[in-house]
């Protein structure tokens, strides 16, 4: 099974970063968000990965490229010209970088890879800024039995701001950032039949919006609630959280 992941936006709202790299290059414990994304669906047997560049798209080329040396103790010996690789870590991956132009948008970067999975009976769909400790294999199993074109994590949004609990106007108690306002949100993370690719117009159509409602429409769109964590990582603040989670060795999505 493979999984498509999206890496060629702008990322905008965090541009302290992405004046340098693509957004999913950002770096949470000294690895990209990439890497942290294809570990979690590599701990599910997802191994097959298709990434949507874009946007400095050579910085995710030259990764994969030399991944064996960021991942492993070289020797380089400058008279002999020559480079001896020690304990080499090589994951289980196959990685297809496919350029699908600077200013396409989500929906018209998944049309283009349509070459690469349309011959897959359904597949994973994600975007590249964002975490979670979905079981993505249980997704996949709900995918199958509904038999629907599309499947679409509902979660609940993390809060920005602790809540007070009140009681009339005495305060009884505060929440430290409640998730949600009791509405559910695209969490990003699809199961997709290639049918869905149909729905896609071109490159200026939004994967979040006609497909999605057409899909809604249609009654062939199903919903995997998930109420666990959940972390997209749209400005520095989100960023920051991702890093001191790693950093204290609780961090939710690590699975692996």
């Amino acid at each position: 099974m493979k999984a498509v992941i999206l890496a060629g936006g702008l990322g905008t709202r965090i541009s302290e970063e992405t004046h340098l790299k693509p957004k999913p290059m950002i770096e949470i414990g000294g690895k990209p968000m990439l890497w942290h994304i294809m570990k979690l669906y590599s701990s599910h047997g997802v191994n097959d990965f298709v990434i949507c560049c874009g946007y400095k798209g050579y910085v995710i080329k030259e990764y994969f490229a030399n991944y064996f040396l960021h991942m492993s103790d070289v020797t380089f010996d400058m008279t002999e010209n020559s480079m001896i690789v020690h304990h080499r870590t090589a994951e289980p991956w196959k990685v297809t970088l496919v350029d699908t132009g600077d200013d396409t948008l989500t929906g018209g970067r998944l049309k283009r890879v349509a070459p690469y999975i349309e011959n897959e009976t359904e597949f994973c769909f994600t975007y590249g800024d964002g975490v979670t400790d979905l079981d993505i294999s249980a997704e996949i199993a709900f995918h199958r039995q509904h038999g629907k074109w599309a499947t679409v994590t509902a979660v609940q949004p993390p809060g920005r701001y602790g809540a007070l609990q009140l009681s009339g106007k005495e305060v009884t108690g505060f929440v430290e950032k409640p998730s949600g306002e009791g509405g559910s949100i695209n969490g990003g993370f699809f199961v997709l039949s290639p049918k869905c690719l149909d729905l896609v117009e071109g490159d200026q159509t939004s994967w979040e919006q006609a497909p999605l409602s057409r899909l809604a429409a249609a009654k062939q769109l199903m919903a995997m609630e998930h109420s666990g964590f959940w972390q997209p990582m749209d400005t520095l603040r989100d960023r920051n959280l991702l890093e001191d989670l790693w950093n204290s060795g609780r961090a939710p999505w690590k699975n692996w």
